[in-house]
């Protein structure tokens, strides 16, 4: 998905930016950056991260950086941050986005004579082409309306200037972006989790389209945010860090109310409950309180040398990471029953192996239990399994084997209860090896965030969008 910081303070912010930055991490894949204004010109620095961390990057150059404002990203698409020359002034971008429209877009700058420099893997730089929409404003206000006017799909942006920072989240708040302040400075992140270790404490939510202006002496709305909103629900589900809030509400509670909701619609008999590090965790330990039963680790992360299983870009490392990183313990496998949760299943190979693990040291029961409904649309609006098709999705392959195509009845099949809906749960489980699978339902899961439904978004499951 990717992660931003930015901070403005009076005094020098590297420190700031360079730990705020970093504390996104788990929100990237592929680079990370930092540019900072010393006064009088902008100095950057952008690192692959897709074989190492942040910090270990940046931290032997961080001699070179001073100035008293500076943004930073870890993004999963391009190369960040991006310098700008335009008739607004010089000024910095960094972005979380997704443009479903990018060669719509493209094309009509092309015909306008407008050229790009920068390339990603898609063509051109999804940063690049936001900047050039903001270019056609007469002022940075008027630029970022006309990115929300033109832009399908996600956009929250940080935009370093001499004056200040203005920072503006999606336009129908898809991600987050939240103000932190603390004595003489001021920061901005896709996390709370960059805060408070720094000193910072939530100031402010942005609102959907929300843009505001900040120096190290305040800061202004300069534009008021919209009535709509349609959060990622993932943010809570999977994506977001334990110690984060979005709107308010802190991930780790979530995912304990998420499973206590599969342990109340839950009859299986087991010995203890556990979930797959790390993100399925919080979900078991939710399960096994309502359950009133133990929660224990039959699988132990080893932590030193493996990160996330979804940083590296290639199916086939994933994998192997997932596998590495979680090491069984028989005794306390063998020969009990277990409910395993997860945060979800999007195509279920890694699960399986887990599964096929369990019961190779001895597990008499292995009950699945994903914190979050079936997963039958992919994400538009987001860059969450980004290079995968329909098909990639667990959800849509048992759809296409039971009815000879995977765009069949999708209602139906998003429908608990339906006998559609029975059926592909069954040739899931099937395929997972597993006792049993029972899935959360959306309600439960929508009552576990504590917003109402429409201000969320939840087109992975029911395939309800907003553009």
């Amino acid at each position: 998905m990717g992660g931003l910081f930015g901070t403005i303070s009076k005094q020098n912010c590297v420190n700031d930016l360079y730990y705020g930055t970093d504390y996104n991490s788990h929100l990237g894949t592929k680079r990370g950056g930092m540019t900072v204004f010393n006064g009088k010109t902008y100095i950057r620095s952008i690192h692959n991260l897709e074989n190492s961390y942040f910090r270990t990057k940046f931290e032997p150059e961080l001699h070179q950086f001073n100035g008293k404002s500076g943004i930073g990203v870890i993004s999963d698409t391009e190369p960040q941050p991006l310098l700008i020359h335009s008739h607004l002034g010089e000024y910095a971008i960094v972005t979380v986005s997704k443009i479903a429209n990018l060669h719509e877009l493209t094309e009509r700058a092309l015909k306008k004579h407008i050229h790009f420099s920068e390339t990603s893997g898609s063509g051109v730089s999804p940063t690049e082409l936001v900047a050039m929409l903001i270019n056609e404003g007469e002022t940075f206000e008027t630029g970022i309306e006309n990115v929300y006017n033109h832009l399908k799909g996600s956009c929250t942006l940080l935009l370093l200037t001499h004056a200040g920072i203005f920072a503006a989240r999606d336009k129908l708040g898809r991600t987050p972006v939240i103000l932190g302040k603390k004595d003489g400075a001021f920061a901005l992140s896709s996390e709370t989790t960059s805060f408070a270790n720094l000193g910072f404490s939530v100031e402010k939510f942005l609102g959907p389209g929300e843009l505001l202006f900040i120096t190290a002496d305040g800061y202004e709305q300069r534009r008021k945010p919209n009535d709509t909103m349609q959060i990622c629900t993932f943010l809570w589900v999977y994506y977001g860090y334990p110690s984060s809030y979005y709107e308010g509400i802190n991930v780790e509670e979530c995912r304990y109310r998420c499973g206590a909701a599969l342990a109340r619609n839950d009859n299986a008999e087991i010995d203890f409950a556990c979930g797959v590090p790390d993100s399925g965790i919080a979900h078991a330990i939710g399960y096994a309180n309502e359950k009133k039963v133990p929660y224990k680790r039959p699988y132990v992360k080893y932590t030193p040398t493996w990160p996330r299983s979804f940083m590296p870009q290639d199916q086939e490392t994933r994998d192997l990471v997932a596998k590495m990183k979680l090491i069984p313990t028989r005794d306390i496998i063998r020969g009990k029953r277990m409910t395993m949760c997860d945060d979800s299943i999007v195509r279920g190979t890694q699960l399986k192996d887990n599964v096929k693990i369990l019961f190779e040291h001895g597990a008499k029961e292995v009950h699945v239990r994903p914190a979050c409904p079936t997963l039958i649309f992919p994400c538009e609006f987001l860059n969450f399994s980004t290079s995968r098709s329909s098909l990639d999705l667990a959800g849509r392959k048992a759809i296409k084997e039971l009815e000879g195509k995977e765009d069949a009845h999708l209602d139906e099949y998003a429908t608990p209860g339906t006998s559609r809906y029975h059926a592909m749960i069954e040739n899931i489980g099937e395929k997972l090896g597993c006792t049993s699978l029972k899935y959360q339902k959306l309600n439960d899961l929508v009552e576990a965030v504590g917003l109402p439904k429409e201000k969320l978004c939840t087109h992975c499951w029911d395939g309800s969008s907003h553009f």
